[in-house]
């Protein structure tokens, strides 16, 4: 059966188009609603004439795809948290003063140097009830952090906006946060929160006492530290505490994704489950027998890792699958699967725009429809040539399906994914299969020492393999320019080209010649929009000066230091293929005809220049508003090298004068086109 014949595809598609539809046009509830309604009276209708008309089935069909696009539309919004006026976002006054807040502690996240980090719930600003989601960052100090999740907090303090990226082509996170319904974030210190007796204990507190409880008896059992910190990542996703080197490895040598919980975890332990019930025959009640067992384990699993949402859409996933084989509905799997989109969408539409969801079904996809395709091309004779060839495949196929949204994401391709992927996946299914066991045991009691030397040896090896893989950093293929008409034109390309590769036919050699020339269209576009480009940047940098000139292909950067070996500067500005030049930053220069003057930190200018834009940097010693009486200039831009008390009386200043101030430290990067 053909993957489009089947409805739900048709009604899934539509539904995704309503949500895409949605998240860009962002019409009213009511319109949404109105709509919904007035489809849904059409269908009624056609449903009803379809059955003395047989000419009106096709009719009632689109008008199917058009409900499932309503219902994809105003799902997303029901579901956007700042719509609703009980959340926090429609108090303005918490975002302009210091209020009176009370939240709840719902999940730990990554910290840094300074803050530990938390996603809390809010309850109270003042004496009025509120919701929604915020970011927690309390400050380290060297006692230890007793605070849980469950913990009710109270304190006086004032809510910031997550915030745009600070410099052009970084990664947004304050959208990132937006599209999980989290719009505000917090700074306190220990000293100014007050932690209330009460615990609010529901499923996540749970959890998390869970999760404390398996790392109080690896502690126990002397687990090496940074072992340990990989196998929190790999059996439960808890990644806080692994290094950011040890990160680093994981990321160039292309097996990230082990430390991130998804369907390769739990297709891991649906494949365990199933080989030790092997014996049960597969009878009608054997088979419902094996489908408790799964269901059981996988929400097992998933509430030991936390119920994070990757590890809840891969349960999901994975549930319809083993739902799917029970039905002996196997051959329709690419239908269960979409199932499984359908009702992850239908309650959390926002995971449609999240990269791991993507990847996780794309990759799934890719390996059903690839995998055997790839597979026919050499049949190997003996187990150890087959078992090699089947992982190649297997990583080819997820490759081929996920590497142009790899590219899109993170601009970077690890060339040896598939020497990592042959080298890991023995250990992988080993250490998968025994941490699971040391987990589940250390859950209730103290985990034999024999299983936990095995467990470390085993990650040991894994950290091993990847550090060995990932020291060959010249096999990684780093800032690579990939915008959304590649991502297009190359999705359409592969299609194609596996089309045509299951069943060569005239029409797909077309196609394939279609997608192609759209390829090309692609790179003719993206060479027209660089060329006609004319910009100049200025950059937030901490305690230095990036200025950079763009004019077509060239594109000229200007800096108050040397830049020879500072990669970590240069990788702010993105793409530095067409960099013609680094030059010593100019005091007076000129773009599109407008004046520009910088003033560093010596201080000096002359009076009778009258630029259109004045830059300050380095915290020049000036009477700004003697400046401004002189230059008359029509804008102020502050860079962060300046120290954060001058930039604001230079933009008091400002404000009286009525000029522009931009201070790339508060508003981020200046761009004048």
């Amino acid at each position: 059966m053909k993957v489009l014949d089947f409805p739900l595809t048709k009604i899934t598609i539509s539904f995704v188009i309503g949500i895409l539809v949605s998240y860009y046009w962002q019409p009213t509830i009511f319109i949404a609603a109105a709509m919904t309604i007035i489809t849904a009276i059409i269908f009624s209708i056609l449903y009803f004439l379809s059955f003395k008309n047989k000419r009106v089935i096709l009719v009632f069909g689109i008008s199917t795809y058009l409900i499932s696009f309503w219902l994809g539309i105003i799902t997303l919004l029901l579901h956007t948290e700042s719509l609703q006026q009980s959340n926090y976002i429609h108090c303005k006054k918490a975002f302009e003063n210091e209020q009176n807040i009370s939240f709840t502690l719902m999940e730990q996240l990554k910290g840094n140097s300074y803050n530990d980090r938390y996603v809390a719930l809010l309850n109270h600003i003042e004496s009025s009830t509120y919701t929604g989601k915020i970011i927690v960052n309390i400050k380290k100090d060297n006692l230890r952090n007793t605070l849980i999740i469950g913990n009710i907090i109270q304190a006086k303090v004032t809510l910031q906006h997550t915030t745009a990226p600070k410099n052009p082509n970084q990664f947004d996170y304050g959208k990132y946060l937006a599209n999980k319904q989290i719009y505000a974030q917090v700074y306190l210190s220990k000293a100014e929160i007050e932690v209330s007796k009460k615990i609010r204990k529901n499923v996540w507190f749970y959890a998390a006492r869970l999760n404390s409880r398996i790392i109080r008896n690896l502690e126990k059992a002397h687990f090496n530290k940074t072992e340990m910190n990989v196998a929190m990542g790999l059996i439960l996703g808890q990644r806080q505490e692994i290094s950011s080197d040890i990160l680093k490895d994981y990321q160039y040598s292309g097996a990230t994704h082990i430390l991130s919980v998804s369907g390769l975890h739990v297709g891991f332990i649906m494949l365990f489950i199933l080989f030790i019930l092997k014996p049960i025959s597969n009878t009608r009640k054997g088979s419902f027998i094996k489908l408790i067992a799964i269901l059981i384990s996988l929400s097992l699993f998933g509430i030991i890792s936390g119920l994070s949402p990757p590890v809840l859409r891969s349960v999901v996933m994975f549930s319809f699958l083993a739902i799917g084989n029970h039905l002996r509905r196997g051959s329709n799997i690419y239908h269960t699967l979409l199932i499984s989109i359908l009702l992850i969408l239908l309650f959390e539409p926002y995971f449609l725009f999240d990269a791991g969801f993507q990847l996780s079904y794309i990759a799934l996809f890719s390996i059903l429809w690839i995998q055997p395709l790839l597979k026919e091309i050499w049949k190997p004779k003996n187990k150890i040539s087959t078992y090699i060839w089947e992982a190649l495949t297997v990583s080819f196929a997820a490759q081929i399906g996920t590497f142009p949204v790899c590219l899109y994401y993170f601009h970077q391709f690890p060339c040896l994914f598939f020497v990592t992927n042959i080298l890991i996946l023995p250990v992988l299914s080993f250490t998968m299969i025994t941490g699971i066991i040391v987990m589940l045991i250390s859950a209730f009691f103290s985990c034999p020492v024999f299983l936990i030397q095995i467990f470390e040896k085993s990650i040991y090896i894994l950290n091993l393999i990847t550090h060995t893989i990932a020291s060959m950093e010249y096999f990684v293929i780093r800032d690579i320019s990939f915008n959304f008409y590649y991502l297009i034109t190359f999705y359409l390309l592969t299609i194609a080209i596996i089309f045509w590769l299951k069943k060569p036919t005239y029409p797909k050699v077309i196609a394939i010649f279609i997608a192609v020339i759209l390829v090309q269209l692609s790179f003719i576009m993206t060479k027209k929009d660089l060329e006609e480009k004319q910009e100049l940047i200025v950059y937030n940098v901490k305690k230095k000066t990036i200025i950079t000139e763009r004019n077509g292909k060239k594109m000229l950067l200007f800096t108050n230091e040397d830049l020879g070996k500072n990669s970590k500067t240069l990788s702010i500005i993105g793409n530095t293929e067409s960099l013609q030049g680094i030059q010593k930053i100019k005091n007076t220069f000129f773009f599109n005809s407008k004046k520009i003057l910088l003033i560093d930190s010596s201080g000096v200018y002359k009076r009778n220049i009258s630029p259109d834009i004045l830059i300050l940097i380095q915290s020049p010693k000036i009477n700004v508003d003697r400046v401004l009486l002189d230059l008359k200039p029509k804008i102020i831009v502050a860079d962060a090298s300046n120290s954060y008390s001058i930039q604001n009386y230079w933009k008091t200043s400002c404000s009286k004068k009525r000029i522009p101030f931009h201070a790339t430290g508060e508003m981020g990067f200046f761009k004048l086109n």
